[in-house]
């Protein structure tokens, strides 16, 4: 069903308050359909949880806001399980009908917000885990040929923070459902990330269930990052930078402070959030917007910023980063023009 003159405002967490006259929802497979039936001359956007979206001005092309539900056990082989999931349902909800069901494997990406449908385009992870460690498949439908395919964990082409949805099949399909295999007695903890390993050792856990890892990763974020409720912002706005070897010893050869990690044999991942900081703009304002003064790599809305403000402030962070450092910042979330 349409809906004119609808503020997104309650869909997107930057709490953007800009319009769209050609919004509608979708609650099954074939409402999708029926709606790509319709807009065959152009391309909609999709909408899951808003939580990843910078939308600069109204919204003149259609918005299909995609609210499949449903959490259902597919099968059960020996210590697996493997649960089919709508792309509608939340992603923090989810993890913690996991948690309470004794289901191991995603523990870690706790209190990530957003929608189901949008963690394999992302290929969201945090804490030493992304979601292609648990994913089995995804059912979704072509934008263009309007027919239903499975991709395989194959098939979505992971990397860091990325997928074949944000390349070769940018905005040519549309995610419904996702199945995920989890364990569900002989969990694979990871406590690699040090704040995580220091709570735990605070606490003197000897042996950590996946309630236990559950709860300090929510303590974590919410220590290091503003509730969308309260300030309005996207979570990380721009994705960690990978570099090469060669780049990264003339950097750390400058920067002796600067944080790393070897990701491959010529590969280093260094933190947006230093780079940022280090250019000047941790704990910045600038009129209605600005970075979180816990967090460089969070930008946020005072309350009345425009998607304008926020997206030109973005790019004046990238400009700096790459003058003080020659890295060109990727942006992690999506600009809705």
């Amino acid at each position: 069903m349409k809906n004119k003159n609808i503020s997104l405002k309650p869909y997107n967490s930057f709490g953007l308050e800009v319009f769209s006259n050609n919004f509608y929802r979708a609650s099954t497979e074939t409402d999708i359909l029926k709606l790509l039936n319709k807009f065959s001359n152009f391309d909609p956007y999709i909408l899951g949880g808003g939580s990843n979206i910078l939308f600069k001005n109204n919204i003149d092309k259609p918005i299909i806001k995609i609210e499949i539900k449903g959490i259902e056990i597919e099968k059960e082989i020996d210590d697996e399980i493997y649960i089919s999931v709508g792309a509608g349902e939340n992603w923090s909800n989810f993890v913690d009908w996991c948690v309470k069901k004794k289901y191991g494997g995603i523990e870690n990406l706790s209190l990530i917000p957003g929608n189901v449908g949008s963690a394999p385009i992302q290929n969201i992870g945090a804490y030493g885990v992304e979601l292609e460690s648990v994913f089995y498949s995804c059912k979704a439908i072509s934008i263009k040929k309007k027919k239903i395919k499975i991709f395989s964990k194959k098939d979505c082409q992971f990397s860091y923070r990325n997928s074949i949805f944000k390349e070769k099949l940018k905005n040519k399909y549309i995610i419904t459902n996702v199945i995920f295999k989890l364990t569900k007695v002989n969990h694979k903890l990871n406590i690699s990330y040090k704040p995580l390993k220091e709570l735990i050792e605070k606490e003197n856990i000897s042996k950590p269930t996946i309630k236990n890892i559950s709860n300090f990763i929510k303590k974590i974020r919410q220590t290091k990052l503003p509730d969308p409720k309260l300030i309005g912002n996207c979570g990380s706005f721009f994705k960690n930078p990978i570099v090469s070897k060669k780049m990264f010893k003339s950097l750390i050869l400058k920067y002796s402070s600067m944080p790393s990690f070897n990701i491959s044999d010529n590969e280093f991942k260094i933190p947006a959030a230093w780079l940022i900081e280090k250019s000047g703009f941790k704990g910045v304002d600038e009129g209605e917007t600005g970075t979180y003064k816990k967090h460089a790599l969070v930008i946020i809305n005072h309350g009345k910023a425009t998607g304008t403000e926020i997206y030109n402030f973005s790019q004046k962070i990238k400009k700096s980063v790459l003058k003080k450092f020659n890295i060109l910042l990727e942006e992690e979330v999506n600009i809705f023009e």
